[in-house]
């Protein structure tokens, strides 16, 4: 598909109206900003008389500025207002533009990018989203982001040992049913295949975990919800250089180095680290190395131009399900995936704002096991499969590779009429020229493949004191399935605002769509055994959800219980066309629907403790499937390696210069299978509890200490069935700053 420059015509035109359209006029000024002198956008800020009569009001801006139309020589209060902050009051008869500084509370606002491609309040929004920080992250101690997403509701993560293939399901989803960027570089590679076995937490200020479809922001992969990473970035007065090393059971050893620094009109930070660990058994190792860098530049007041890239490279044994048999002791996977872009953003007034991006995305993997080891009869307890297994030699080679191109469009009006709310309309474009190299190198042959994909997004935020209303259509169109249209809306009601023991009620329901094109290999794969198939349609989903979040004791806890109700359908499957020679086909058939019920909740610091905690309950149902019959993925059953009962808690505490983190994950039982023609057959994981405790003292300003205690109690268990997770392990290191 060719894509011209000319798609954009429209957009540029649309800047060039809106430049030229005449700023209402406003006679006072001002600013909000937090305790570190951050500017906070989407800020209430509300101008009364003495009688306590509102006489105007606003939204603050991108920078945290806001202008009323109010005369001060009648003199006025204002007052500013924001979930996670305390509201504040001051008088109108500052010099301006007037300063007005937010105070956290207990259980401090975090903005959101991913759930409207635009900074947004978390407390303004409808779809249900889970954080990270940059302290939440330090606080785990985990270096694998996998791990740390097991803190999140409705998100299953499978993974054998450290290095070994890891899977996220969200909210009953498939595997590459959620949208994975960087900094807003698609990173899922075509299809929304995305492995986290080699994706570290390293030099990430933030991760957001948005649940539902959002294909109508994002377009193709955001069937089940979106996953971003933002990278860190320097700021004036932050320690220009910064380490850790640290060491442990299975032969594990880790370490960090970071270097940056940054002015008023520049940034930089560049990162490495490493980690290397035997893991437990032979060929178990895993080493990986990521490289990252985030580099800014502040053209102007309102322009600046940012350039990210990261590297990740690992390689893996690759064993086998080793519960039931002996390890494949040559086997491995090695990677390594590169991301980098460049981001250029304008403020063109306080009103209009626009931005354009590019990126390039590859990821090597070669998966290679050239030494046939003995053939052997898997054997678990007192099951046995009544026939020997023998290796199956491969060599693969692939490249693939995601040209990404983007422009996007924010206007904010503001209505003369305080009713009418106020409203930001966010229009875009995408492009992704989709490649790969796929190459058999037992088989010598090589297939390219390619795709172009354009993607056109319009979205409409509305804005009330105490109603935010959103709604969004993208228009795909995809060199694999065609032309599809997704759309979402999404209302977030705030049914009551007050303070004390029964807090603020907020009322939130969402509904979108979701699209996926079919992966490199379904469409393209050269192997005679299943061959590629080019008409395959796209893999669709339709999600909702409705839910009620509520404080207590003054903002000191909150509670929050999510409804969720999701289908897809048009899931590709394969089955078998020929016995002679054996040939599989890949097609469109499965539907199944997730229905179910997350429960968070949270407490801040009103002391030095604070504790997180989730509960999922998940009922999922295979409607159609290839196999109707089959005990594993027949009518009926629930979905493969989705928990029906799962949860979290998550606990931390400051004494001093101790911190101290205990988490525990409990997952159920789900449906699984041996896949080693055991009898009686393995159809279910028994599920498991496992906590790990993390401590940290500083010794100095400069100097802390950690250490970290993996599986606690020892718990034993597979996840999937024939990977053993890792016993009991501990941890100790050093941090450094200057």
């Amino acid at each position: 598909m060719h894509v011209s420059w000319r798609s954009f015509i429209p957009l540029f035109l649309f800047v060039l109206w809106l430049r030229a359209t005449p700023a209402a006029a406003a006679e006072l000024a001002g600013l909000v900003v937090d305790q570190t002198a951050r500017p906070i956008p989407r800020v209430l800020v509300t101008a009364t008389d003495a009688s306590g009569r509102e006489l105007a009001r606003a939204f603050t801006a991108h920078d945290g500025s806001f202008r009323l139309d109010v005369n001060t020589a009648q003199g006025c209060l204002l007052e500013a207002r924001l979930t996670g902050f305390r509201p504040t009051r001051t008088d109108c008869d500052g010099q301006p533009p007037i300063r007005v500084v937010l105070v956290v509370a207990p259980l401090e606002e975090v903005l959101v990018v991913s759930a409207t491609r635009t900074d947004t309040p978390a407390g303004q929004l409808a779809s249900s989203v889970t954080v990270f920080t940059e302290s939440d992250m330090a606080r785990r101690q985990r270096p694998m982001l996998a791990e740390l997403l097991r803190g999140a509701p409705s998100a299953t993560v499978v993974a054998g040992m450290p290095g070994a293939v890891t899977g996220l399901f969200v909210r009953g989803g498939e595997s590459n049913y959620t949208k994975v960027l960087l900094d807003g570089i698609p990173l899922n590679e075509p299809g929304g295949t995305f492995d986290f076995s080699n994706v570290s937490s390293s030099h990430l200020s933030r991760v957001e975990l948005v649940r539902g479809a959002h294909s109508a922001l994002f377009g193709s992969d955001a069937v089940a919800g979106v996953l971003q990473l933002f990278t860190r970035r320097a700021a004036p007065g932050e320690p220009l250089f910064d380490a850790s090393m640290e060491g442990g059971a299975f032969g594990t050893w880790r370490g960090t180095a970071t270097i940056g620094g940054a002015s008023s009109r520049w940034d930089y930070s560049l990162h490495a680290s490493h980690l290397d660990t035997d893991n437990e058994g032979a060929n178990h190792a895993f080493r990986d190395t990521t490289l990252s860098t985030s580099a800014g530049v502040r053209i102007d007041s309102g322009t600046t131009l940012r350039f990210v890239g990261r590297s990740e490279a690992s390689r893996a044994g690759a064993p086998g399900q080793t519960a039931f048999g002996r390890p494949d002791l040559d086997a491995f996977f090695e990677r390594r995936d590169i991301a980098t872009g460049v981001r250029f953003d304008q403020h063109l007034s306080p009103a209009l704002h626009q931005s354009a991006a590019y990126s390039f995305a590859l990821s090597h993997q070669q998966s290679t096991n050239l030494i046939a080891d003995t053939p052997y009869t898997p054997r678990f307890g007192e099951r046995a499969a009544p026939f020997e297994f023998f290796d199956f030699l491969y060599d693969i080679d692939n490249r693939i590779g995601r040209h990404h191109a983007g422009y996007q469009l924010d206007w904010r009006a503001r209505p003369r009429r305080a009713a009418a709310g106020e409203h930001l309309l966010t229009v875009a474009a995408d492009w992704d020229g989709e490649r790969a190299t796929l190459e058999d190198r037992q088989a010598s042959g090589v297939t390219k493949a390619s795709r172009d994909n354009v993607g056109w997004t319009v979205q409409q935020q509305a804005m009330w004191p105490r109603l935010f209303v959103t709604g969004g259509l993208r228009l795909e169109q995809n060199d694999s399935f065609g032309f599809a249209v997704v759309p979402r809306g999404s209302v977030a009601y705030v049914a009551r605002q007050a303070d004390g023991l029964f807090g603020t009620t907020t009322l939130k329901a969402s509904a979108g769509a979701g699209v996926k094109e079919p992966t490199i290999i379904q469409s393209f794969s050269p192997s005679p055994v299943f061959p590629g198939n080019p008409d395959l349609e796209a893999e669709r989903s339709r999600t909702f959800d409705a839910g009620v979040a509520q404080t207590l004791l003054n903002g000191a806890i909150t509670v929050e219980a999510t409804w969720f109700a999701n289908r897809f359908r048009n899931i590709i499957s394969t089955r078998t066309v020929s016995f002679d020679p054996f040939t599989l086909e890949f097609f469109n058939i499965g539907v199944t629907t997730a229905r179910g019920m997350e429960i968070t909740g949270g407490l801040g610091r009103y002391s030095p403790i604070t504790v997180r905690a989730g509960y999922t309950l998940l009922a999922s149902e295979i409607v159609e499937s290839a196999t109707a019959d089959n005990p594993v993925f027949g009518v009926g059953r629930a979905l493969f390696r989705r928990p029906r009962h799962s949860g979290f808690v998550d606990v931390g505490a400051d004494v001093g210069s101790l911190s101290l983190s205990v988490f525990g994950a409990f997952v159920g039982r789900s449906v699984d299978s041996d896949f080693a023609s055991l009898e009686p057959p393995i159809v279910a994981s028994t599920g498991y509890r496992r906590w790990d405790v993390r401590a940290a003292y500083a010794i100095s300003r400069r100097l802390t200490v950690t250490a970290a205690i993996d599986n606690v109690f020892d718990a034993s268990y597979m996840e999937p069935l024939g990977y053993p997770a890792l016993g009991r392990g501990a941890r100790a290191g050093v941090r450094v700053a200057f």
